[in-house]
């Protein structure tokens, strides 16, 4: 017999007090994820079929070299936005190193193996937000380490967006390392011919596909004075966003038409 719905129970919620408790199949899940073995094997595995698609599509004739730019103007803030990177790690310029910009969560730790054997650094933290929810999602900690590595030589790269906030708005995180650092922004977008867009995410996670064409878009330096104020940095803000919404468009569109 059909049970009433004001009968049913919550397999979430416990029946005894009310409270919520994860079933044990989501608990065990969990485990399976925060182990370190699986961590490994997994981004081993994962860093093989993005270095694969990333091979076996071809750039197209317009495609811009990273290197031209980072010999002339960097070290760099390269910034992208969510749901764009996954072949990014595999553009940087030979010889030399970059620091990449990972959430602490234990869901980004395997992202976070990846770009370490695409032979990237990687900082924990998140930098997007505003300086008071930065803080406490070690944002400021975050900054100070990618000022340091930009010191020492290295590409900083950055998601410009805000994790599951407004997607494809620059937060201001990327705007205040270059006001703190003194090195310039670089807007830069990666697309292939073939891909899956996964539209019931919030960032519209592009999934790259192997067999097509490649080409990278890279937008003009933005820089932001030691001295910027609140409205300069608003301003750069909107030009990174501006920005990296032209590249993106322009790289999807050259990959596409195959040229």
């Amino acid at each position: 017999m059909p049970v009433p719905d004001n009968q049913r129970v919550d397999p979430a919620v416990s029946s005894g007090n009310g409270r919520r408790v994860t079933p044990p199949e989501r608990r065990l899940g969990r485990r399976i994820l925060s182990s370190p073995v699986f961590q490994a094997v997994a981004a081993r595995v994962l860093h093989g079929v993005l270095w694969f698609i990333y091979k076996t599509n071809r750039p197209v004739a317009s495609s811009e070299d990273l290197a031209t730019i980072a010999k002339s103007d960097g070290p760099l803030i390269i910034a992208l936005w969510h749901g764009q990177q996954s072949l990014v790690q595999f553009t940087r310029p030979e010889n030399e190193k970059v620091a990449s910009l990972v959430s602490r969560s234990v869901d980004a730790e395997i992202n976070a193996r990846v770009i370490l054997l695409a032979g990237n650094e990687v900082v924990r933290g998140s930098g997007g937000r505003e300086r008071e929810a930065a803080s406490r999602k070690g944002g400021a900690q975050a900054l100070i380490a990618l000022r340091n590595a930009l010191r020492r030589g290295r590409h900083v790269v950055m998601i410009a967006d805000i994790s599951k906030g407004a997607p494809r708005q620059a937060g201001e995180g990327v705007v205040r390392l270059a006001k703190v650092s003194g090195r310039p922004i670089v807007p830069l977008a990666l697309a292939t011919s073939r891909y899956h867009v996964v539209e019931k995410a919030w960032d519209k996670m592009t999934i790259n596909l192997p067999f097509g064409r490649r080409c990278l878009r890279i937008g003009a330096p933005i820089h932001v004075g030691p001295d910027a104020g609140p409205d300069e940095l608003e301003a750069a803000r909107q030009k990174v966003t501006a920005e990296l919404n032209r590249v993106t468009a322009a790289a999807y569109e050259a990959a596409e038409a195959g040229r």
